[in-house]
């Protein structure tokens, strides 16, 4: 069982909720709760969506078998791999930010337990996409993974959170998003494989470049240098 109390909502509830989230989450985007709870209002198509296309991936039936969870009790040994592995990144990612797997508010809003775990899945994923994109976690690493999220898994709360992030840019930050992050992120984003069937906790072991390679993974550039066409 995925854990927290799950919450069922009726259908005037649910927008409630969503509308709720929307706003708090725009006047203050550093409430991960409150981003947690528009994703799930407004994804549950999505995370549909998700699941099928997990069942019908072999690593993404594992996934959905096993149910791993990103918590330390599961990633704690990623600290101790070599230096070139996924793993070892990810926990330099983690570390580096006094970030603890353990902080992401648990799923409240899905009907099923299968839905719950594909919306717990691709919360629990964001940092490993962070370090295989090597995003910073500022504003504008953050709305640029956002835009990455979108077209993987056409959640519409990412949508809400690139609009939301970018109207707090600074005229400098907009313009270092629009020009050089956003169609970056627009690449990258379709280039890579489908990032939800792919079960990371099997590949911690593995070289990083190697893996980005195989997951057709582009890196974010260093700001100003020049984008190419894929």
């Amino acid at each position: 069982m995925i854990g927290g109390a799950r919450v069922q909502l009726k259908g005037w509830q649910q927008a409630a909720v969503a509308v709720g989230s929307a706003v708090g989450a725009l006047l203050d985007p550093r409430r991960a709760d409150l981003i947690a709870a528009l994703g799930e209002t407004t994804g549950k198509p999505a995370f549909e969506r998700v699941l099928e296309r997990m069942k019908r991936s072999p690593e993404g039936r594992a996934v959905l078998l096993e149910r791993p969870r990103v918590i330390s009790a599961n990633v704690g040994h990623a600290w101790d791999l070599p230096p070139n592995t996924f793993g070892a990144a990810y926990a330099k990612f983690m570390g580096s930010r006094n970030f603890s797997p353990d902080d992401r508010p648990p799923v409240r809003f899905m009907e099923t337990e299968e839905i719950a775990y594909v919306a717990t899945r691709a919360r629990e994923v964001h940092d490993f996409w962070h370090t295989l994109f090597a995003l910073p976690t500022n504003l504008i690493g953050e709305s640029a993974l956002k835009v990455i999220e979108f077209e993987q898994m056409l959640l519409p709360m990412c949508a809400l959170s690139v609009v939301g992030g970018t109207a707090r840019f600074s005229d400098k930050q907009r313009k270092l998003f629009y020009q050089h992050y956003f169609p970056w992120a627009l690449r990258a984003g379709m280039r890579s494989t489908d990032l939800m069937c792919v079960y990371y906790e099997r590949h911690f072991d593995e070289d990083l470049e190697d893996l980005r390679r195989r997951l057709g993974i582009i890196p974010a550039p260093p700001p100003f240098a020049p984008q190419h066409a894929a």
